[in-house]
């Protein structure tokens, strides 16, 4: 049933962008976040659908689109030679075949995310991406935060629409990326012109992101917990009534602390002690493995250069031995192949210090365009502005959160991540247009210019 319903879905989704363009870019971003083509059994994995989206975007905005006032953004330019340094670097990557692999989907990611800008055109097209992307992510948290609540969760146990370890099904990554989308989720409950503000959106948008924060719950994964952490400081910027707000979470977090599983608890400790965990011992070592190779390979050694480290670290772990005792015991660590589990050295190790300076520069930029949104439409309080300094806002926690959790999880490359960049650009590229269709005001004349003569 579930099969029939999504190729039924994923058919009209697609048959509806002949009609509506711009339709073609929200199916495209629906089935590269929720991967359908995993989830169903039948016709949707034997049919490319995310390049037939892909294409069917591009075409259709060659074709019908209006491409007045156009302009290539420096984050764009820069998301351009950031494509061209790693299809350099996947010709001469040391593992030529996986490298390849890789690439075949980090290409469109880059692509689209130039792509992405040129058709955000209207509040409504913003909008309305913003929502699909928030439902996307929705429709793997939902699920997983029901599971969660009825005590299905666990590290690497819990099961989302797909028993499939990669993309967003990834624990670290989906609970990174969850809390990415809450404060979209708040902004579009506050602010949302498709669905308008009401107590059954409210309704809603609570519920996607109770969902996200049981992510990290159900996961088990140490990165969610940074990420909420980080979110939660953040937010004290925006919300009217700071007290009140750091009350309500010192609340809701005394409350929750007793239901949590023991098993989170005892992995979360691990924070604080990298060395009685293998999972962290592992990540400290490939990182210093990685900083070593890059003093050899500055230029960095493709995709997938991870696959050639050999690892040797001690575990430490201390156990009570009675009267007051510790006995510590160290065991010797050897691993091969593992994988950079950060996305700074991930940059690092597959596309030396040049990719990796032009992706932090990508990503430090949007950071500092959406402040400068933010301030300058802070105080306008017009209907057809008032809501730009919320999204510029709700973005630029999104990619700081995503900066602080790619500090431990590798999603250097991951598209979600790629069309938060995106959404980024089509604002900037959408305020940018307003300001030039504004009237502008006839200029005084200099102090001790000649008067114009009398007309006859």
């Amino acid at each position: 049933m579930l099969n029939l319903f999504l190729t039924a879905f994923v058919t009209a989704f697609l048959a509806a962008g002949v009609r509506k363009p711009f339709l073609f870019v929200l199916a495209y971003a629906y089935i590269d976040i929720v991967a359908p083509q995993k989830v169903s059994w039948g016709f949707l994995q034997s049919i490319p659908i995310s390049l037939i989206a892909f294409m069917g975007a591009v075409t259709a905005w060659a074709v019908a689109e209006d491409k007045s006032g156009i302009r290539f953004s420096p984050r764009q330019m820069l998301l351009f030679l950031l494509l061209v340094y790693c299809g350099l670097s996947t010709r001469g990557a040391d593992f030529p075949d996986e490298a390849l692999e890789k690439w075949a989907w980090v290409w469109k990611a880059l692509v689209f995310a130039m792509f992405l800008p040129l058709t955000l055109r209207t509040r409504l097209r913003i909008e309305a991406f913003t929502l699909i992307m928030v439902l996307s992510v929705g429709v793997i948290v939902i699920g997983g935060g029901i599971k969660t609540l009825a005590g299905g969760g666990g590290y690497g146990e819990l099961k989302l629409l797909v028993n499939d370890n990669t993309g967003l099904y990834e624990g670290s990554i989906i609970s990174t990326c969850a809390v990415c989308v809450m404060p979209l989720a708040l902004w579009l409950a506050r602010h949302g012109t498709i669905f308008k503000p009401g107590l059954l959106v409210w309704l809603f948008a609570l519920g996607i992101c109770f969902s996200c924060l049981l992510m990290p719950v159900g996961t088990q994964a140490r990165t969610g917990l940074i990420c909420v952490a980080v979110l939660g400081v953040m937010m004290l910027r925006s919300v009217k009534r700071r007290l009140l707000y750091i009350g309500a979470i010192g609340a809701l977090v005394t409350i929750a602390i007793p239901f949590l599983p023991q098993s989170y608890t005892e992995r979360m400790s691990t924070i604080r002690n990298h060395q009685s965990d293998q999972s962290a011992s592992t990540r400290v070592a490939v990182w210093k493995w990685t900083i070593e190779y890059a003093k050899t390979h500055p230029f960095g050694g493709g995709f997938e250069a991870y696959r050639q480290n050999v690892l040797s670290y001690d575990k430490i772990e201390a156990e009570n031995a009675g009267d007051n005792n510790t006995a510590i015991e160290t065991q010797r660590i050897e691993e091969r192949g593992r994988a950079y589990h950060s996305s700074y050295f991930e940059m690092l190790g597959e596309q030396g210090y040049p990719g990796l300076a032009m992706w932090l520069l990508l990503h430090i930029m949007g950071v500092v365009h959406m402040e400068v949104i933010r301030r300058s439409y802070a105080r306008n309080t017009s209907p057809e502005l008032r809501w730009v300094t919320p999204l510029a806002d709700a973005l630029q926690q999104a990619q700081i959160v995503y900066l602080f959790g790619g500090a431990f999880v590798g999603i250097a490359f991951q598209p979600f991540c790629y069309m938060l960049v995106g959404l980024q650009c089509g604002l900037s590229a959408y305020i940018g247009r307003v300001k030039r269709a504004a009237p502008k005001p006839f200029r005084m004349p200099r102090q001790g210019a000649p008067a114009l003569p009398a007309s006859a």
